[in-house]
């Protein structure tokens, strides 16, 4: 299939119908000639996969006289300035490669998203991702009220750019706060919550994300608790997907190591029910890697995927520890008011949702979390949320030594020999090529 490009959330739809789990990089340079190749590797991969253009530091932040400045200088930048080039240079990027087989989503990181989505509109595109909260506490310090109204603004812009044969997709990033070391619970909460603002301010296709953690089992159960609820709080006719991240964290620095996790996240993608997954390279822990190492991550993932075995069998109204923890958080949220753009500002203020180790303005920072001894992410406090902490027993206080060493968790458990002993399932220890 070619010609028109074809609805982001109807691709990956199809390809999941198909018993293919879709695959992206991370992927974003200044030049276009080097974008454009990036493009068409990632197209021509031997995986079903879309494609991304990651925006640079300066576009990100709203400092376009930079960018422009940047450019000027021939200063290479660290993604594509999409608000700066000519409208006609993206275009010319993206000819023959953006189409009905290969998406191409925008990826940025703005608590003030307008610029981009208006460029991204301009240029023919129609997803990008982020969100009011997930783009702005981790990341800066724009006071949490201005960039909901900011990303209520750019949910309008995407929303009204559809056209016929277009449905404009919009991804939270609200799955991955801070990378690491957030219970599941508040990942999968802040996910719906986000997507439910999208859809309030006129979205009809989203996804809802997750960062792979530190406990197999725990991240099942968080992946089929952002599907379960979705289904009940999403509108009708809201099209939705979930896509998991690659664990976000210190990643293995041996390029064995770095390979086992990336396969055991496509694993655990098939295996919950994700339908997309963002790959990382055995380059993350040392420098931006290539796009040979992009590509060489999408095929690894793919292969592991396609040799995954079907999902596991659920208990009908099975509900799980991390459900009935993200069940509470949005419930709460929504009994504040009907209205998101004043409930999630409202829900900070009171404590009521709480990022543990943000240092945001916005964020109570009452909240900690500790790898419990089962490898699962605990709560030793969860400051005035309405979720009880985990017991004593189950979590020991976290000293400046223990974060440090909590941070290089996984890093060092993949960067193990694999006959060394490791709490992994007997489904993540398969390779799909020799490592």
């Amino acid at each position: 299939m070619s010609g028109a490009p074809r609805p982001f959330g109807a691709f990956v739809a199809d390809a999941a119908a198909a018993g293919r789990l879709v695959v992206q990089p991370r992927m974003g340079f200044g030049d276009p000639e080097a974008m454009r190749t990036g493009l068409a590797r990632t197209r021509a991969a031997t995986a079903t996969t879309v494609g991304t253009l990651t925006i640079d530091s300066y576009t990100r932040v709203g400092d376009l006289a930079g960018a422009r400045a940047a450019l000027a200088e021939g200063t290479r930048l660290n993604g594509y300035p999409l608000a700066t080039h000519p409208l006609a240079v993206t275009r010319a990027l993206l000819d023959g490669l953006y189409d009905a087989d290969f998406p191409v989503q925008v990826r940025h990181g703005s608590a003030r998203p307008q610029d981009i989505v208006r460029a991204l509109v301009a240029a023919g595109l129609d997803a990008t991702e982020g969100g009011p909260v997930s783009y702005c506490l981790p990341y800066g310090r724009t006071p949490l009220r201005e960039s909901v109204r900011a990303w209520a603004e750019g949910c309008e812009i995407l929303a009204a750019s559809a056209r016929p044969g277009s449905v404009p997709h919009l991804e939270s990033f609200g799955g991955c706060l801070l990378g690491q070391l957030c219970p599941p619970g508040l990942l999968v909460a802040m996910s719906v919550l986000e997507c439910l603002f999208f859809a309030r301010h006129g979205l009809r296709s989203v996804s809802l994300s997750y960062a792979q953690q530190t406990d197999p089992v725990q991240d099942e159960e968080a992946v089929r608790a952002l599907r379960r609820l979705a289904g009940e709080f999403l509108p009708a006719g809201v099209d939705h997907h979930v896509v998991l991240y690659t664990y976000m964290g210190v990643y293995p620095r041996t390029e064995r190591g770095a390979t086992r996790l990336l396969e055991a996240s496509a694993r655990l993608a098939l295996r919950s029910g994700a339908q997309r997954l963002l790959v990382k390279t055995t380059a993350e822990s040392r420098r931006i890697p290539t796009v040979d190492e992009n590509v060489r991550a999408l095929e690894t993932a793919a292969a592991a995927a396609a040799l995954a075995g079907p999902p596991d069998p659920v208990a009908p109204g099975a509900r799980s520890e991390v459900y009935e923890e993200a069940l509470t958080l949005v419930e709460a949220v929504l009994g504040l008011h009907t209205d998101l753009a004043r409930a999630l500002p409202a829900a900070f203020e009171r404590g009521l949702l709480d990022v543990p180790f943000c240092l945001h303005p916005d964020n109570a920072g009452r909240s900690r979390s500790v790898i419990g001894a089962d490898g699962r992410l605990r709560w030793s406090d969860t400051g005035a949320m309405p979720i009880r902490p985990d017991a004593p027993a189950d979590v020991e206080p976290l000293t400046a030594r223990g974060l440090l060493t909590t941070l290089h968790h996984m890093a060092d458990r993949y960067d193990r020999a694999p006959s060394a002993p490791v709490a992994l399932r007997a489904a993540d220890t398969l390779t799909t090529r020799p490592t």
